[in-house]
C-alpha cells in the first residue's frame, strides 16, 4: 500500500506522518507538495497538522486552495482512504468534505497534552482494529480545535455512526465531545488527536497505531475481495 503525505507551507506533522507509515507501519510512503495535481500513484492520502499557510484567515482556509486540493477530493469521491489530523481535519472541513466548522478553543488557550478518547465506533476503515467503546489516551495539540455544527448535522452524524472518536475529558469545548468523524461513505476521517505520535513504544504510546493498521487492513482486505 502506498500512502501520501501532503505538504502545505506551515506544516509540521509531516515528518511524524512519514514515520509512522515508513517505521511503524512498515509501507510505502512519500511526500506530495501542496504545488502537484494529482494523487493517481497513491492508495491512501494523509493530510498532517501544522499551521497551513500560517492559519491565516482561518485554519485551512486558503490550504483548501491549493493545486492539490482538486485531486484530494476525486482520490476521496473515489473511495481512497482520506485521514485528515489537526490542522489536515480542518483542511478537510475548508474543502467540504466533512460537514461542521472549526472554532477556537473555548478557553482560548492553546491545549497541548494527552487526553482519554472513546472509541465511538470501531465500523470505519480507520477504526477497525479498536474495540468498541474502547478508551484510548492519544496528544492533542491545537488551538482552533472547537468542533461546531448545527443540530440537523449532529443528529445525522450521530444517526448514521459518523462520529468516530469523543473527548472524555473537557478539552476545547467541542460540540458533544466530538474529537473525530467520518464523511457518509466513511472514508474520510478527520480528527484533531495526532494518532501519528503515538505509534512507538520508545516514546511511551502506542495506541494510535490503530488508525494506521486498521486502513491498512482494510485496504488488504477490498483487494483481496476485488481481485
Amino acid at each position: 500500500m502506498k500512502f501520501a503525505v501532503i505538504v502545505f507551507p506551515g506544516s509540521n506533522c509531516d515528518a511524524d506522518m512519514f514515520h509512522a507509515i515508513k517505521d511503524s507501519l512498515g509501507e510505502e510512503v512519500e511526500y506530495v507538495f501542496h504545488t502537484e495535481t494529482s494523487l493517481d500513484d497513491y492508495d491512501a492520502v494523509l493530510l498532517p497538522g501544522g499551521f497551513s499557510h500560517g492559519d491565516y484567515l482561518r485554519s485551512g482556509a486558503i490550504a483548501r486552495f491549493a493545486p492539490i486540493m482538486p485531486a484530494v477530493i476525486a482520490a476521496a469521491r473515489d473511495g481512497k482512504p482520506v485521514l485528515g489530523v489537526c490542522n489536515g481535519f480542518q483542511v478537510l472541513l475548508e474543502a467540504g468534505l466533512l460537514p461542521g466548522a472549526m472554532k477556537r478553543n473555548i478557553d482560548l488557550k492553546f491545549v497541548c497534552r494527552t487526553v482519554e478518547l472513546v472509541v465511538e465506533s470501531n465500523q470505519t476503515m480507520f477504526s477497525s482494529g479498536y474495540a468498541q467503546g474502547e478508551v484510548i489516551q492519544i496528544p492533542v495539540a491545537h488551538g482552533e480545535g472547537n468542533y461546531e455544527c448545527d443540530d440537523e448535522t449532529l443528529k445525522e452524524l450521530t444517526a448514521k455512526q459518523q462520529i468516530v472518536f469523543r473527548y472524555n475529558e473537557h478539552v476545547n469545548g467541542s460540540k458533544n465531545q466530538i474529537a473525530g468523524i467520518v464523511n457518509a461513505q466513511g472514508n474520510v476521517l478527520g480528527m484533531m488527536p495526532h494518532p501519528e505520535r503515538a505509534v512507538d513504544a520508545l516514546l511511551g504510546n502506542e495506541q494510535g497505531l490503530a488508525v494506521f493498521t486498521s486502513i491498512l487492513r482494510n485496504w488488504r482486505e477490498s483487494h483481496v475481495t476485488t481481485s
